[in-house]
């Protein structure tokens, strides 16, 4: 497969999973705390903007829905590339999409988010399932089902 298929792919994949990950956080956050998307953005943003991504509007919220693709075709990126090398990934399908899943959540939580300027939150194990399923399902998944297909091709 040439590099810029493999580009093109990375990128539609990442897109893909980008949507259907800021669409399930904008879901819970609604459903749960009725949390606007706008807010949701804006917290994204806060990582790297601070406090003032809250009060910047929708250029802030803009910049949150660009890091956040930038961080899913980050983690698109990873598997995508690991898995011509590692047999594991091979395997089964659903294993590894959940496993992936949790991967991409831990690194996310315990490496990204106390690096960036996101205030630290109490440990509430509700968010902790929801946030690990919502990785494992919107994710893990979609990409350890569509990355060998690719490699097929």
């Amino acid at each position: 497969m040439s590099f810029k298929k493999q580009l093109i792919t990375v990128l539609w994949l990442g897109g893909v999973v980008a949507v259907l990950d800021i669409l399930a956080a904008f879901s819970h956050a609604y459903i749960v705390r009725g949390t606007s998307p706008v807010i949701v953005l804006q917290y994204i943003a806060s990582g790297a903007l601070g406090g003032i991504a809250f009060d910047g509007g929708l250029p802030t919220a803009f910049c949150g829905l660009l890091f956040h693709f930038l961080f899913a075709t980050f983690w698109t990126a990873i598997y995508f590339s690991a898995y011509p090398h590692f047999s594991l990934l091979r395997g089964s399908r659903l294993r590894s999409g959940f496993g992936y899943g949790v991967f991409a959540w831990l690194m996310m939580n315990l490496i990204v988010v106390p690096m960036s300027r996101i205030p630290s939150r109490p440990f509430v194990l509700q968010n902790v399932v929801i946030g690990l399923l919502i990785l494992i399902a919107m994710v893990g998944l979609p990409i350890a089902f569509i990355v060998p297909q690719c490699y097929r091709k």
